[in-house]
């Protein structure tokens, strides 16, 4: 193997790298995975998954805010702990129980998580935060009716189309004390970007129930201004602020002070009114409770990895990447021995076709029969290209030599160009054509572009084109040339199988086994034209009762210039190429040819090609 490959481009040395770095990801997400999965588990334990709490917070806050009593709140409960897989226990501020998820008698935490309050603490407004106010889906006796809903409804629908109609879109948002809103992209609708053809005032009137409420509400702040020795001023008023959350009620005066900061008496009616919605809604809310998050009667213990846990895993993280590099090397060094030794083989000049031991049974090792196999297929296709090149010399220097030597002679006047001169110069040159003809269509099928006309063609048609053709010269040298069906004497055109071939083709390769038997059937003798069906096979035979081929030469009558040493030679006049011209072609139909000989017995050669439907208008050939 050459030494001039870098170190970095070495199949081991790549081998060791990719194993080092696999082992190192391994290693690195095994132990990430690990820290986060305990980090988890921690966080679960000691109540610090965030999400779920917030969320059951919120959840119990709204069923707080919606329900005056908390006496059906356990089925709310065993529903988010089965949710979450967290123990959830409501209590008094005493520690009585409420509701809990857990079995009777469990120990608390010794803290809450939080203290559910929807009069004093907002979970709804802002998802994930408990902002400090009332909860807006605490609405109390603001509820509308539900003719006060339909009403407001239809109204907000009107009030929707005519806004589109005007270029402006909106989508109707219903509160949680039952009143319809228009919002767009950027939140509820301002009343001054309603279209002022839509903007009749209905929508934002209030209804009685809101009415009854606000004056409740109103009362209740003049009694807090009294008690705080205020007096409502005249142009001191409580309003409702509506929006996608709940009414929002309102204290304002005539004024603020320099800077715009409210005045105090503004800064009053606002904790008044605060104070008095508060009293209002209290009867229609649940009292304060505990929440409790979590089981045991102490608090967890905070975990922190101590210096010898991560001496221990940076020890037991060394030892995995040794242990891996060190098998990665041994395995590795086993993997390239083979790969060496064939590159050293592949290196070597052609004409050495050096072979490489196989040693193993893996994918290397076939690799190596394959390297080995494919090195005798390239000595044997070397060993028959030199002699195919041979050969050809030969064929072609035989009539060369032939017409080359006549003409000589003519030219310097030795023998007069009489016609049985020309006669014989002309034969030698169309040996010398058939030999190039044979070798073009031998290179055109080898090449794979042998072309070929296919149409369906009746076989008993066929084999009597082929007869007619050679009839003539047949019957010159007393051989009876017949043709037959299932291997006996038939008149032509009883055979009713077809094939999809090329007419021209298919006549050229009976024809040079006709030829070919002609040449070698002695005078008396008989050959037969045959066709039978076999399945989805249509079988063509050529039989004749000639001198037979030896047993031991059969394997090669397909071969390129061969010839037996008696019945195959130049005076039989053939080119040595009819019977492997015969293969490609066949071979180019999807079909196959086989002989069958014995010496003083004649021989069969058998085509067998794909049968075909005939065409639709195959009664009307007939």
């Amino acid at each position: 193997m050459s030494s001039g490959i870098p170190l970095r481009k070495r199949l081991l040395v790549r081998l060791m790298i990719t194993s080092v770095l696999i082992a190192l990801c391994s290693v690195a997400a095994t132990a990430w995975l690990a820290v986060q999965t305990t980090t988890r588990a921690i966080q679960e334990e000691q109540g610090q998954v965030l999400a779920d709490d917030t969320d059951i917070l919120r959840q119990l806050s709204g069923y707080a805010a919606t329900h005056p009593s908390w006496s059906g709140v356990q089925a709310t409960v065993r529903r988010l702990s089965a949710a979450t897989g967290r123990r959830i226990a409501l209590t008094t501020a005493d520690r009585t129980p409420i509701a809990d998820s857990a079995k009777s008698r469990t120990a608390l935490p010794p803290g809450a998580a939080a203290t559910v309050d929807p009069l004093h603490t907002d979970t709804y407004s802002e998802p994930g935060a408990q902002l400090s106010g009332v909860d807006p889906r605490a609405v109390g006796p603001y509820r509308l009716t539900p003719l006060e809903r339909a009403r407001l409804g239809k109204l907000a629908t009107l009030r929707q189309k005519c806004a589109a109609r005007n270029g402006v879109d909106t989508t109707i948002t219903w509160t949680p004390s039952g009143r319809p809103v228009l919002s767009d992209e950027n939140g509820i609708l301002p009343n001054s970007t309603v279209p002022d053809v839509c903007a009749d005032g209905q929508l934002n009137t209030l209804t009685h129930t809101e009415e009854t409420a606000l004056t409740r509400l109103t009362s209740l702040a003049e009694a807090c201004l009294r008690r705080k020795d205020l007096a409502l001023p005249e142009k001191g008023f409580i309003s409702l602020e509506f929006s996608s959350q709940a009414p929002q009620p309102q204290f304002a005066l005539g004024g603020k002070a320099v800077g715009g900061h409210p005045t105090a008496i503004g800064a009053k009616g606002s904790e008044c009114v605060a104070e008095a919605r508060r009293e209002q809604l209290d009867p229609d809310v649940a009292p304060v409770a505990e929440l409790f998050l979590g089981t045991g009667d102490s608090a967890l213990p905070h975990f922190d990895m101590s210096n010898a846990n991560k001496a221990k895993i940076v020890g037991v993280t060394g030892l995995v990447l040794a242990l891996t590099v060190a098998v990665t090397a041994l395995v590795a060094t086993r993997l390239v021995r083979p790969l060496r030794a064939l590159t050293q083989a592949a290196q070597q000049p052609l004409e050495q076709h050096v072979r490489v031991p196989v040693t193993t049974r893996d994918e290397t090792g076939i690799l190596a029969v394959a390297f080995n196999e494919l090195t005798e297929r390239r000595e044997r296709m070397e060993a028959q290209r030199k002699a195919m090149v041979s050969d050809i010399a030969h064929e072609l220097r035989t009539p060369l030599t032939n017409i080359r030597g006549w003409l000589e002679v003519t030219r310097d006047g030795i023998v007069d160009p009489d016609p049985e001169l020309l006669a014989s110069l002309h034969e030698e040159a169309v040996l010398l054509q058939r030999v190039i003809d044979d070798l073009q269509d031998l290179a055109a099928a080898d090449a794979g572009t042998l072309a070929l006309h296919r149409e369906a063609v009746r076989a008993d048609e066929l084999l009597a084109q082929v007869a007619a053709a050679h009839r003539v010269g047949a019957a010159a040298v007393g051989i009876g040339l017949r043709t037959g069906t299932d291997g006996t004497s038939a008149p032509t055109g009883s055979g009713t199988a077809w094939i999809d071939a090329d007419p021209v083709r298919m006549r050229q390769a009976l024809g040079n086994l006709v030829s070919n038997a002609i040449r070698h059937t002695p005078d008396g003798g008989t050959i037969t034209l045959s066709a039978r069906e076999e399945e989805d096979q249509v079988v063509l035979e050529v039989a004749d009762t000639g001198s037979g081929i030896a047993a031991e030469d059969l394997p090669s009558v397909f071969d390129r210039f061969w010839r037996a040493e008696k019945s195959r030679s130049r005076r039989t006049g053939g080119s040595g190429l009819g019977l492997s011209i015969v293969r490609q072609l066949v071979a180019a139909h999807g079909g196959t040819v086989a002989v069958a000989s014995e010496l003083g017995a004649g021989s069969v050669f058998t085509l067998r090609l794909p049968a075909t439907d005939p065409p639709v208008d195959a009664d009307e050939v007939r």
